[in-house]
């Protein structure tokens, strides 16, 4: 559907709803406070800026929860200048609602750096999202030390900026926990803080901060400096082939090694085998002992592969609890044998920690190089292929990739769920979904809801499913914030994701929303680009 379509929808939206008011004899105020709440957002999405900007300069006169009643006489001063915007030439610079082909990317890389702030600050964190996203960084916010730490283990972002007084514990207690992860992973920590005090600025850098900048915050130096961290951590990374914790190669000698290998199959007709393995239910290991146990598991595993496996062999770290292994001048029959001799002793290993003992397994698909098949890519989708295949079918197996493997053998099953009263914004963003392709799961659904009540009694809830829910904030009957309560009270916060879709300016609305468990939220109107992206960063943490 083209971007005059949806104008042309809104339009006739706009024209049917003041025609049905014109009959009645009067219309409660917060149906017109929704009116407009719901056309600000909608509008501003399809590039009808004059529509945008009246009509959220005329939600200052009506409020969500006054029941008084407005004539036509009254109300229609406010609404039928409306009509008039829709006849102006349209602003040229628009971005179209409907965006094709959105699909995830392979692995976990992502060409966008990720920047965690922690800080309990709404107003600055809010300004500080803003002026980093414009310059083409994501932002993850957390407003206490628990949901930094949390976001930190669960997505390893690129950069942290971390206040040192927060509500719940120190920035300094953080900082002792989080450093020497930070460190092992190259990521840089930035201090925000008003507390200047000479001897907290001198602990900070000794326990290795690579900065301590003072609020207030001047925003140009700022956005100076963090990119010149970016710049120095990309130096780092290209000047570094070793994973710190693990002690296997990294994922860039993983592309070097993969290049290498293939050219010299071409040159001399000599063979190798690929080897992907990821750890199972490793989450669950981070969720139970804690994720110091989980480094541990992951050391252990690295050092146990690298001394069962010979000189020229080489182990990479893939990303995560996924690991790869190259085996030069090995068939995949071969490279089975060796796999499955691993597997046995490392399920023997036992790991201790809360005063329980327990063990982990992996998972393993192996692919080999062929005159069939030497394009490295889909050498890495083969791989990947017969992992998935092990996964499906058990855990603690290998799986050689085989032609005609079903493709289809995913587990997760991924929910795309919008709430939200406005049937445009439903259809558009529906409408955006319904050629996603993302790897590595079983399928997608795509459903909506008019409401939070609707959506609440309805039976969407899978245990063995994942979710990503856009949460509308002020709907009819149940407001969005208190379907959000109910959701993160009532499921497993672990499965489900969600976006608070807001047109208030409160930032009080936005901090209790991410109190309250909110994992993100975009500012109606929105262009669907930068929500496309963002749900695509959050689905990472599912699928890969």
């Amino acid at each position: 559907m083209t971007t005059r379509k949806y104008k042309e929808l809104v339009e006739q939206r706009t024209r049917q709803t003041l025609q049905k008011w014109s009959q009645q004899p009067a219309v409660e105020e917060r149906d017109i406070y929704r009116f407009l709440h719901n056309l600000k957002g909608t509008s501003g999405t399809v590039g009808l800026d004059a529509v945008e900007a009246f009509s959220g300069n005329s939600l200052l006169y009506f409020s969500d929860d006054n029941h008084r009643s407005w004539t036509e006489a009254e109300w229609g001063d406010y609404l039928y200048p409306l009509l008039e915007l829709f006849d102006e030439p349209e602003s040229t610079g628009a971005v179209p609602p409907q965006i094709p082909g959105i699909a995830l990317s392979h692995g976990s890389t992502h060409q966008q750096y990720e920047i965690l702030v922690i800080d309990d600050d709404v107003e600055l964190v809010a300004f500080l999202r803003e002026s980093l996203e414009k310059q083409s960084y994501y932002v993850s916010i957390a407003l206490s030390a628990e949901r930094g730490l949390k976001i930190f283990y669960e997505t390893k972002p690129d950069l942290i900026l971390l206040d040192i007084l927060l509500p719940d514990r120190s920035g300094i207690d953080v900082l002792n926990q989080i450093i020497g992860k930070a460190k092992k992973e190259r990521i840089p920590i930035i201090i925000i803080s008003g507390e200047h005090s000479k001897e907290v600025q001198k602990y900070a850098y000794s326990l290795g901060v690579m900065d301590y900048i003072r609020k207030p915050v001047d925003i140009d130096l700022f956005l100076v400096l963090i990119k010149n961290r970016f710049e120095l951590k990309k130096e780092w990374q290209e000047s570094i082939i070793v994973d710190e914790l693990t002690g296997a190669f990294n994922r860039k000698y993983f592309n070097q090694t993969l290049k290498m290998l293939s050219s010299d199959f071409r040159r001399t007709g000599r063979t190798f085998s690929l080897a992907l393995l990821d750890l199972d239910y490793f989450k669950h290991v981070n969720d139970t002992y804690g994720h110091l146990v989980g480094d541990e598991v992951l050391q252990t595993f690295s050092e146990l592969v690298r001394d069962s496996i010979r000189t020229e062999d080489t182990l990479c770290r893939y990303g995560g609890e996924e690991f790869a292994l190259f085996m030069p001048n090995t068939s995949a029959d071969s490279a089975l044998l060796v796999i499955e001799r691993i597997q046995e002793k490392f399920a023997s290993r036992e790991f201790c920690a809360k005063r329980e003992n327990f063990h982990v397994t992996f998972s393993c698909g192996i692919t080999e190089i062929s005159e069939r098949q030497q394009d490295t890519d889909k050498l890495i989708d083969e791989a990947d292929q017969a992992l998935y295949s092990s996964k499906y079918s058990g855990r603690n197996q290998t799986t050689l990739y085989s032609e005609g493997m079903l493709t289809g053998q995913r587990e997760t099953v991924l929910n795309v769920i919008i709430v939200d009263d406005d049937p445009l914004i439903r259809r558009i963003i529906t409408g955006n979904f319904a050629s996603w392709e993302p790897g590595n799961i079983a399928g997608m659904k795509v459903n909506s809801y008019a409401d939070g009540e609707l959506f609440l009694k309805s039976d969407w809830y899978v245990p063995e499913e994942k979710y990503i829910i856009l949460l509308d904030g002020v709907m009819p009957g149940l407001d969005g914030l208190e379907v959000l309560e109910k959701i993160r009270s009532s499921y497993p916060e672990v499965n489900i994701l969600v976006i608070m879709l807001t047109g208030r300016n409160d930032q009080r609305d936005i901090i209790h929303a991410l109190q309250m468990g909110a994992d993100d939220y975009v500012i109606k109107p929105f262009h669907l680009p930068e929500l496309l992206s963002r749900i695509e960063r959050l689905a990472h943490r599912f699928l890969f």
